[in-house]
């Protein structure tokens, strides 16, 4: 029965203990325990093997940290107040352009300035003030910080989106059908297009209403440049230059902790930032990231707890034998068993190595054509970085919208999101893959 595959009964215990507000971290090892225990796996070889995979997302893990270290000094500077106050003057009370705003910005996260989600502890927490006297559902805010972190690596073959594509058609081409890289967006725009329908939902509908919130916003009494007129200075300059060097060191040399070292360094260096703040900047890059950082480890490990039990491969097989030779079943079934393992994995870029294994071969025998095989293996992987309470996606914003502990991960952040996106996610990528 599809309900004893250790896959399917762990990733839904998992979103249930998270549901129910379990931590993310304990729900994701009390999951990974019970599938493995269901694929009989002794619990001291799941343990190891949990434990043994943690570190496959040890750089994720440091880059979060020292990232979170460098927004924290940019913060201190006074330079996120600027910004903050510069957006606020342009947005003048309008809570729409706001949000609309906050969506561009994530985008440009994803490929203009391919930074992901390390500019959110810096931009996000400042505007808090400005959401609560605008009194923005911060549902609608972490749909639109969602949307910019998924949807340009979803549907662009630019910054995340050329390595995302190019996974794709890397795993398909090494399956046994060609694929090029560029041809990938031909058809991953059309789910991509559903994404902005789910966003313009969240922003115009299901989120427009008023919302109240606390005026305290702990980020910025904690700034001692907050209480004042800040004007740019010299230092401000040097916190630029320091994120810009991080960003050029990121691109060149493909290495985020060194990136965010040298710029704390040259912040350092050239005064913006105090020797004496140092320890105080790590323990608030620790504070703002560290969590995410954990999540990332522990995913990471319950990942490979979930590869070792062999109930993917099963999953799969299963839900093939229910296809009856129909290209329509055969897509919703492809792309919705990609929701689950995605579910629990927590990366659409971690998922596609194991789904194309098999989606591939079933596409060949279904006479599916390689841009609808790239569809379905594209959407089947994002589906859940949308939702899931272990991906970066959904953590990122909670990060920064939580900054004065009023925002829940789960109800507030992940099911928005999941809601939002892999519905229309879904539907769009059934009808690419029947289309193309």
């Amino acid at each position: 029965m599809m309900l004893t595959n250790p896959v399917l009964f762990s990733v839904i215990l998992m979103s249930v203990l998270c549901l129910f507000k379990l931590n993310v971290i304990i729900s994701l090892i009390i999951a990974a325990i019970a599938g493995g225990l269901l694929a009989g796996m002794p619990i001291d070889k799941i343990m190891d093997i949990l434990i043994g995979g943690m570190g496959g997302n040890a750089e994720t893990a440091l880059s979060y940290i020292l990232l979170g270290a460098l927004a924290a000094a940019i913060h201190k500077t006074g330079l996120a107040t600027i910004l903050s106050r510069e957006i606020a003057n342009k947005i003048k009370g309008k809570r729409t352009a706001l949000l609309v705003l906050i969506a561009i910005i994530s985008c440009f996260s994803q490929n203009l300035i391919p930074v992901h989600i390390a500019f959110i502890p810096i931009l996000i927490p400042p505007l808090l003030s400005v959401m609560n006297r605008l009194k923005i559902d911060r549902r609608g805010a972490a749909c639109a910080l969602t949307f910019g972190l998924k949807a340009p690596y979803v549907a662009l073959p630019v910054g995340f989106g050329l390595i995302f594509h190019g996974i794709i058609a890397d795993e398909m081409t090494a399956n046994g059908m060609y694929m090029a890289k560029t041809a990938v967006w031909k058809g991953m725009w059309f789910p991509g297009l559903g994404m902005i329908i789910g966003l313009l939902v969240a922003i115009f509908i299901s989120y427009r209403k008023p919302r109240e919130y606390n005026t305290l916003d702990i980020i910025e009494s904690k700034n001692e440049c907050s209480k004042e007129f800040i004007k740019f200075s010299s230092k401000h300059m040097v916190a630029l230059l320091g994120a810009l060097a991080a960003l050029i060191i990121q691109i060149m040399i493909e290495s985020l902790p060194l990136g965010a070292i040298v710029g704390l360094m040259i912040m350092i260096i050239f005064r913006a930032i105090k020797w004496s703040d140092i320890d105080e900047l790590m323990s608030s890059g620790i504070g703002m990231m560290g969590f995410i950082a954990f999540v990332m480890l522990v995913a990471s490990g319950y990942a490979n707890v979930i590869r070792e039990t062999g109930g993917v491969e099963a999953l799969v097989n299963a839900a093939a034998s229910i296809m009856a030779g129909s290209k329509l079943i055969a897509a919703v079934v492809m792309i919705l068993l990609g929701l689950i393992i995605t579910m629990g994995i927590g990366t659409s870029f971690g998922t596609i190595p194991i789904i194309a294994v098999i989606y591939v071969p079933l596409c060949l025998k279904m006479g599916f054509s390689p841009i609808a095989t790239a569809v379905m293996i594209g959407t089947a992987a994002a589906l859940g970085d949308a939702g899931s309470p272990a991906s970066d996606s959904t953590l990122g914003p909670t990060s920064g919208l939580n900054a004065d502990g009023q925002h829940d991960h789960i109800w507030d952040t992940c099911v928005p999101t999941f809601l939002h996106y892999n519905i229309p996610l879904v539907i769009f990528g059934v009808i690419g893959a029947m289309i193309f």
